[in-house]
C-alpha cells in the first residue's frame, strides 16, 4: 500500500504544474515534494513524472493516477466536511479568503471584536486574489466580487463595495491632456473597475500597472496618476483625493460564500454573520440578501 501522504504531494504537483509551485501550494520546500514523489512512484512500481531538468511532466501512468486521486481527494474532502457539519460547538478554525485589499484593509481591523465575543474559534485570514477552492477546503468562507456558479457552493450578497477615482492633492490641476493612469494588469481589463477607469482615461496613457491595491494607492500618493479604488481603501487617506465625478458611479456587490456541506457549521455561521453585520454598520445603505442561495435556486428565481 502507498502512503496516502506521498499521493497528496503528487496531486499537488500535477495542480500546480511544477515542482516550486505544488511546494508553495503545500507550504514545504520543493525537495520534500520530489522525496514524496518518489516514495510513491516505488510503492506503485510506476514512473509518474519525467524529470526533464527544472521541468517535471507527468508520464501517460502519472496523469491516470492523477484522474484517479483527484477523485479521491474529492470524497476525503467531502468526508471531512460531513464530519466537520456535525459538531455541534462552535470551537472551530475557521479560515476566511477575500480579496487582497478587503482582508487587510476592512476585515483585519474588525477581527478583535470576533476574536473577544468567541475566543473559542480560531480564525485565519488569507488575502488571496486567485478563486481559491472550497470544496479543497483551501478556506471555509470565500468572500468574493462576483456570485459563484460553482453548483456545490451557496452564497450570500452582503452589501456593496463603492468606488472612486483618486489622485494626489492637486494632481488634477494639470491639463487633462496630461493626465497618467494607474490600472491592474491588462489581463485584468475586462473587470468593472478597470473598464470604469479605462473609459475615463479615454487612450491617455496608463503610467504605472499593479495587481495589488495598495500598491496602486502608494502611486497615487507619489503623484503616478489617477486610480480607480475602493472608497473603504482611499477615502480616509490624507495622500488621495477623489475626483469630483461626473458620469455613472461604480460599485460592487460583495458575497459571502460558502460550501454547502458546512453552510450550519456553528463557528463558520458565527464567522458569516459578523462579517454581514460589520459591512452594514459601516456601509448602512447597502442592501443584503437574508438567506444563503445556490446557483440553481438563483437559476429558477
Amino acid at each position: 500500500m502507498f502512503d496516502w501522504n506521498d499521493l497528496r504531494h503528487f496531486v499537488a504537483l500535477a495542480e500546480a504544474g511544477t515542482l516550486s509551485g505544488a511546494a508553495r501550494k503545500l507550504r514545504v520546500d520543493h525537495v520534500t515534494v520530489a522525496r514524496h514523489i518518489a516514495a510513491l512512484e516505488h510503492s506503485l512500481g510506476e514512473i509518474l513524472v519525467d524529470r526533464l531538468g527544472r521541468r517535471w511532466q507527468l508520464t501517460d501512468a502519472g496523469r491516470h493516477v492523477a484522474r484517479v486521486a483527484d477523485g479521491m481527494q474529492a470524497q476525503a474532502h467531502a468526508l471531512e466536511r460531513a464530519v466537520r457539519s456535525r459538531k455541534a460547538g462552535a470551537l472551530a478554525k475557521v479560515t476566511v479568503s477575500a480579496p487582497p485589499a478587503f482582508a487587510s484593509a476592512f476585515l483585519a481591523p474588525r477581527v478583535a471584536e470576533l476574536t473577544l465575543q468567541h475566543p473559542e474559534i480560531e480564525l485565519t485570514l488569507l488575502g488571496a486574489q486567485p478563486m481559491i477552492s472550497l470544496s479543497r477546503q483551501e478556506a471555509d468562507i470565500a468572500i468574493r466580487l462576483t456570485r459563484p456558479t460553482e453548483p456545490s457552493y451557496v452564497s450570500r450578497r452582503i452589501g456593496s463595495i463603492s468606488y472612486g477615482l483618486y489622485a494626489r492633492p492637486g494632481y488634477v490641476s494639470r491639463p487633462p491632456e496630461e493626465w497618467r493612469f494607474i490600472a491592474y494588469h491588462s489581463a485584468l481589463d475586462h473587470v468593472p473597475e478597470q473598464l470604469w477607469l479605462l473609459d475615463f482615461a479615454n487612450g491617455r496613457r496608463i503610467g504605472f500597472r499593479s495587481n495589488d491595491l495598495l500598491s496602486q494607492l502608494a502611486a497615487v500618493r507619489e503623484g503616478l496618476g489617477i486610480a480607480a479604488l475602493p472608497r473603504f481603501l482611499a477615502a480616509a487617506d490624507r495622500g488621495a483625493t477623489a475626483l469630483p465625478m461626473e458620469q455613472a458611479k461604480l460599485s460592487r456587490d460583495v458575497y459571502l460564500v460558502v460550501h454547502m456541506d458546512i453552510r450550519r457549521h456553528v463557528a463558520v455561521r458565527i464567522v458569516m454573520e459578523y462579517i454581514a453585520k460589520k459591512l452594514v454598520s459601516d456601509f448602512p445603505h447597502c442592501e443584503q440578501e437574508s438567506a444563503l442561495h445556490a446557483p440553481q435556486e438563483l437559476a429558477s428565481k
